[in-house]
């Protein structure tokens, strides 16, 4: 499940933060950095997912 989540997170990053977390505030930061670029949400979902 862990490399699918990873999978998905590099595609869509809002949908892999929502994975890891559900509808929380990380999940609405990383859509909002997102929107403001790929890369910016794509740091902070690679970071939510890797901490435990």
């Amino acid at each position: 499940m862990e490399l699918i989540r990873i999978i998905i997170s590099v595609l869509i990053p809002p949908l892999g933060a929502f994975l890891k977390v559900g509808l929380s505030l990380q999940f609405l930061l990383n859509l909002i950095l997102t929107l403001c670029g790929y890369f910016p949400g794509l740091v902070h979902v690679i970071w939510l997912l890797s901490r435990k």
